[in-house]
């Protein structure tokens, strides 16, 4: 059974048009099936198991485990739709067997502090009276971006392609799409939050209402996501913060301190957009390690000094 360019093609315009998968879910698919591709150059176009096999060794001397499986991943779901439509009559994946242990890496979060220190330095340059209009709706902009970001666990894409129409600013209800297309709502419950917000909006006025989306960049064009790890690394630097932050790493501090204040777990799958709960679980191992490292630290008993008379 051979491979070809035009059924990656079709696969592709598959996951595009029908499954309607976003954008960047489909580029790791191509990347993975070209991957594949390449590695058939020079050895024949048909896929045994052996050749399959031959191929995850090799993936496994080159990536972690985690890495590993997303590609396996994307060989079977290009496999399965193949023989699903019959073009192809057998699936060569299914003979193929894949039992690794993956390392278990645990989110990295920022502390509480440290996103109060953030915004506080944050606020403190916009108040800046030598501001122009143009710095200070720039700084307006970028307080709202990481407010927003620690306020309702936003995957950063999830607010790069926010659209207006999308976020009512009166109520502070954002309705997101989500990754597969799903979408969920969220509230901005902080009074403070929502008035920059609102703010935000009124300095950005003329860009968001030329177009459909809530975040511009200086240029008038979509904020992009590049922009936001730009922006964020640059004001940490600049508070003299000593941990690398990056806009994921907001989402983490949004579910592990709602889980540090008891929120249930489900009510927090339902708010990061999660459709398994096992991928929320991984934040109470988190909350755990804080509550070790509380009980180690914080303990009254480690103040206590215990004087026995002999």
């Amino acid at each position: 059974m051979c491979t070809t360019q035009e059924q990656v093609n079709v696969y592709l315009f598959y996951c595009r048009e029908q499954r309607r998968l976003d954008e960047k879910t489909v580029r790791a698919y191509e990347n993975d099936l070209m991957q594949f591709q390449e590695y058939l150059l020079g050895k024949g176009c048909d896929v045994t198991r052996n050749l399959l096999n031959a191929y995850i060794v090799r993936m496994h001397g080159k990536y972690k485990p985690k890495t590993v499986k997303r590609k396996i991943a994307s060989l079977k779901a290009f496999f399965s739709f193949l023989e699903r439509e019959e073009i192809i009559n057998e699936n060569p994946m299914r003979k193929v067997r894949t039992q690794f242990r993956e390392e278990k890496l645990l989110p990295k979060t920022i502390p509480a502090k440290t996103i109060q220190k953030l915004l506080e330095y944050m606020y403190q340059k916009e108040k800046n009276p030598g501001n122009t209009r143009f710095q200070k709706k720039m700084i307006v902009r970028d307080i709202v971006i990481v407010e927003l970001l620690f306020a309702t666990g936003l995957r950063i894409s999830e607010l790069c392609n926010l659209e207006k129409e999308r976020f009512n600013i009166n109520d502070g209800i954002l309705c997101i799409k989500g990754k597969g297309a799903k979408e969920r709502y969220l509230q901005v419950g902080n009074p403070a939050v929502l008035r920059q917000v609102r703010r935000y909006f009124r300095l950005w006025k003329s860009e968001i209402e030329d177009d459909i989306y809530f975040f511009y960049n200086r240029s008038g064009e979509k904020y992009s996501e590049q922009s936001a790890r730009r922006m964020i690394n640059k004001y940490a630097k600049e508070a003299f913060i000593d941990l690398h932050i990056t806009p994921h790493m907001f989402r983490h501090a949004f579910a592990t301190l709602l889980l540090e204040e008891d929120v249930d777990i489900r009510y927090i799958q339902k708010l990061l957009g999660h459709s398994s709960i096992v991928t929320t679980q991984i934040y109470t191992e988190v909350a755990c390690k804080k509550q070790m490292e509380i009980l180690k630290t914080k303990h009254p008993r480690n103040k206590m000094q215990i004087n026995i008379k002999l």
